[in-house]
């Protein structure tokens, strides 16, 4: 079943041409079509199926610095501003609220973890408090349960995944851009070397620039172009209850299950981390990259089925650009949830949050998470073709830091001063071995 998203009206005449062409509607591609647009460009931002309809519309929501990877966190720090910005700008209501993030345990070693990040995260600046037992158990009153500690990050929030990415390209629009639903963009074509243009199912589009924001997809709409991104994709299972649940924290992580209250007073459920691991050809061929990170992460990943494979997201064939793609074959990635998971995700759920136990559920859904061996985004505009930007990988971390992402790389496009460090986000890293790269949290 399709996660809960806006529908949006979008633009039918096809343009010839444009000053940029952003690849992928989910909300680094809607983000970085807002912030160049805002710049002056003339921008089309292209969709094969709906915008945000993949994992942009199928995550938690949360926007979040807490427990992020230092080479994350800067992006996420300007990123809560950023969603405030584009709120006002626009004049939409994006779901974005700075309510807090609370995390409780009854660990010892994850409470001296996040302590460990909380003592880096101060000396960076950040509002990371550390709770005892006693406090925990006072925020944490809805479950009933004594815990051993937690952590609150007062100034962290959420955003409505069912409404941000449509609603920012319509903030597109708003600032002259052009935005193009069902409409595959199916490779590039070059003139001396570098980027001249888009090729499309409707046609070509004429433009100098290219950023390729096209989350799970990435990897395989670059393979035919010659470079190589290692990208591999995790199905993650996700379920919402309906209204009704009073008192709980507006958004909560437990070892056991994380709770985010909705705008419509729901809440969605999901068990951090957990997801099932669906081979595929691009998975086959990125193996050795991400050997690290699947060993120290398989404890929380279950073997999956074929519909990866089938999905066709990460196929290493070479399509004709003058046929059907598969990114036509397969406009939206809507996987099958874990039944298992989303069963396992609804107990859990209400044995720790009581209030639960009464309301009914109201969906459940799956969505492909695409990551890099390190855990870390590629945002990058010299991965070897003058004019062609990366921006994917974002490694289920991408709905909270999209203001960011798309804001650097309009920086990159625009050539203008980044808003932060980009050293750590380029694809030449993984020329070298990732042992001992992969993010932390």
């Amino acid at each position: 079943m399709p996660a809960p998203l806006l529908h949006i009206e979008t633009d039918e005449e096809f343009p010839a041409q444009a000053d940029c062409v952003v690849i992928g509607a989910g909300i680094v591609g809607v983000c970085t079509a807002y912030w160049l647009a805002r710049g002056g460009m003339r921008v089309v931002l292209l969709e094969k199926g709906r915008v945000g309809a993949e994992q942009s519309s199928r995550n938690w929501g949360w926007c979040r610095q807490q427990n992020r990877d230092a080479r994350e966190l800067p992006l996420a720090t300007k990123s809560l501003s950023l969603w405030e910005e584009i709120a006002q700008d626009i004049d939409e209501d994006l779901g974005f609220r700075r309510c807090g993030l609370l995390y409780l345990s009854n660990s010892a070693a994850e409470i001296e973890g996040w302590a460990k990040w909380g003592k880096f995260a101060r000396g960076e600046g950040i509002d990371t408090q550390m709770l005892t037992n006693a406090q925990a158990a006072e925020r944490g009153a809805a479950t009933g349960k004594t815990w051993a500690g937690g952590v609150w990050s007062p100034t962290d929030g959420v955003a409505d995944p069912t409404v941000a990415a449509p609603l920012i390209a319509r903030g597109v629009r708003k600032h002259g851009g052009v935005v193009i639903q069902s409409c595959a963009a199916r490779g590039i074509e070059t003139s001396a070397g570098a980027v001249s243009g888009v090729v499309t199912e409707r046609g070509v589009i004429a433009t100098p620039q290219i950023v390729i924001a096209g989350g799970a997809w990435a990897s395989s709409f670059l393979s035919r172009t010659g470079i190589s991104f290692p990208q591999a994709s995790v199905r993650s299972s996700i379920l919402a209850v309906a209204p009704g649940a009073k008192g709980l924290p507006p958004a909560l992580h437990t070892a056991a299950v994380s709770v985010t209250r909705r705008l419509d007073g729901g809440h969605t459920l999901a068990i951090s981390g957990r997801s099932n691991v669906d081979p595929s050809p691009g998975a086959i061929y990125g193996a050795k990259h991400f050997l690290p990170m699947f060993l120290k992460r398989w404890r929380s990943l279950q073997p999956g089925g074929l519909q990866a494979w089938k999905a066709g997201f990460e196929s290493r064939r070479k399509w004709a650009l003058d046929r059907e793609t598969p990114m036509e074959q397969t406009r939206i990635l809507d996987p099958t949830p874990s039944q298992s998971l989303i069963q396992q995700t609804l107990y859990r759920a209400r044995a720790l949050l009581p209030e639960l136990a009464a309301v009914p559920v109201q969906a459940a859904w799956a969505g492909y998470i695409d990551s890099t061996p390190d855990g870390v985004p590629v945002i990058d505009a010299d991965i070897g073709v003058p004019g062609l930007t990366l921006a994917a990988g974002l490694s289920g971390h991408g709905f909270g830091i999209g203001p960011g992402v798309g804001h650097l790389v309009a920086d990159m496009v625009l050539a203008r001063a980044p808003i932060t460090e980009t050293r750590q986000y380029r694809l030449a890293r993984f020329d070298r071995s990732q042992w001992g790269n992969v993010a932390e949290f």
